[in-house]
C-alpha cells in the first residue's frame, strides 16, 4: 500500500478500494474515497482537483492506518471522526451513536408538524431526549432559526460532543444541553419532544452488524429486554413538559409501532398524528400529544433545568 500510494492521489484511491473490495467491504469506492480525502486534509472537490498530486509520507502513512482500521470493521465515520447527518457535518466520537439517515425520517415529521401549526416563524422550545451528537436539536434549530431548544443526555462524554457541535455550527446561543436520565430534572413547557431511544432488546444486541455492536456505546443500542424500556421513561412524564398543542416525537424500531402506540395511550397522550414512514415505508416515528381540553399536571419552572445538571 504504502508503495502504491506514493504515485499519487487517484492511485491511493484506487488501490485503497482494491484492499476493501478484496476484503468484502460493501461500499468500497466511497469508503476508499473518504479515506483518502480524510488523510490528505481535503474535501471531495479538492480531491478532484488535486488527484495527480504526490501524497506527502505522512498522508501515506495515515491512509494506511485508517485502511488497516476499515478492513478491522470500523465504521469510515468512526475514523473521520465525523458523520453527514441532513447536510451537515456532525463531530461523533466513542460517547455516542452515530447518527444514521434513517433519523432523518424524525426530522421531516418534526419540520412538517410545525408547517402544518404555523410555527415557522414562532419562537418554539424544543426537547431532544438522548441528545448523543445533538445531531436532532441541532439541525431542528438550524432549520427554524427563531426556536430554542435544550438536549439531555446522560453521557458527560456525548454533551461535551453535542456542545461541540452547537458551536461549530454557530448554534450555541440558542441550545442548552443538561446531564438528565430521560426526564428526571427536567422541566418546562415545551412545543416539540424528539427522542431517538435506544430500542434494540438487550438479547439481539451481540447480532447486530459488527460496526455497529463494537462501536456504538451500547448505552445508546440497548433498550432493555424488549426494547422499550426508554420508552416507557419517556411516555411517564412526556405529558407534563408538553405545551397544550405540543407534539411528542419518538423513532422506533422494526415492528415496534404498535407496542409504543399502547405505551403513550396508556400514559394519557394520544397518537391522532399517526406514524412517519422513512424512505423504505416503515414505520420510523411515532407522533403523539395531549388529547384535547387536557391540561398539563404540573407547569414546572421556565428554565426547562429543574434539578438537572448544566453541561457546555
Amino acid at each position: 500500500m504504502a508503495e502504491t500510494i506514493e504515485t499519487a492521489l487517484t492511485a491511493a484511491c484506487l488501490a485503497a478500494a482494491r484492499q476493501l473490495r478484496e476484503a468484502g467491504i460493501e461500499t468500497p469506492e466511497l469508503d476508499a474515497r473518504l479515506l483518502v480525502c480524510h488523510a490528505a486534509g481535503l474535501t471531495h472537490e479538492g480531491l478532484i482537483a488535486r488527484d495527480r498530486e504526490t501524497p506527502t509520507p505522512e498522508v501515506a502513512a495515515r491512509l494506511e492506518a485508517y485502511v488497516a482500521r476499515r478492513l478491522q470493521g470500523e465504521p469510515v465515520s468512526r475514523i473521520r471522526g465525523a458523520r453527514e447527518f441532513y447536510g451537515r457535518d456532525f463531530l461523533i466520537d466513542r460517547h455516542t451513536l452515530d447518527p444514521r439517515p434513517d433519523t432523518e425520517t424524525l426530522i421531516e415529521a418534526a419540520l412538517e408538524v410545525v408547517a402544518r401549526r404555523g410555527w415557522r416563524t414562532r419562537r418554539i422550545k424544543l426537547l431532544d431526549l438522548g441528545t448523543g451528537t445533538g445531531c436532532i436539536l441541532l439541525t431542528l434549530l438550524a432549520e427554524l432559526p427563531q426556536a430554542n431548544g435544550v438536549g439531555t443526555d446522560m453521557s458527560d462524554g456525548a454533551l461535551a460532543v453535542a456542545a461541540d457541535n452547537a458551536r461549530r455550527l454557530g448554534l450555541e446561543g440558542r441550545a442548552r444541553f443538561i446531564a438528565a436520565d430521560w426526564l428526571d430534572g427536567v422541566a418546562g413547557s415545551f412545543d416539540l419532544i424528539l427522542s431517538n431511544p435506544p430500542y434494540i432488546p438487550s438479547g439481539e444486541i451481540a447480532g447486530l452488524a459488527p460496526e455497529v455492536s463494537a462501536f456504538d456505546p451500547r448505552g445508546a443500542l440497548d433498550g432493555g429486554p424488549d426494547g422499550l424500556a426508554a420508552y416507557r421513561r419517556i411516555a411517564t412524564r412526556a405529558q407534563e413538559l408538553l405545551s397544550p398543542d405540543g407534539v411528542l416525537i419518538v423513532e422506533i424500531g422494526a415492528n415496534q409501532a404498535e407496542a409504543v402506540t399502547q405505551l403513550l395511550h396508556a400514559a394519557g397522550l394520544q397518537t391522532s398524528d399517526g406514524a412517519a414512514h422513512d424512505l423504505a415505508g416503515r414505520p420510523r416515528c411515532v407522533l403523539a400529544g395531549l388529547p384535547p381540553g387536557r391540561r398539563r399536571t404540573s407547569q414546572g419552572p421556565k428554565n426547562a433545568l429543574g434539578k438537572a445538571r448544566c453541561s457546555g
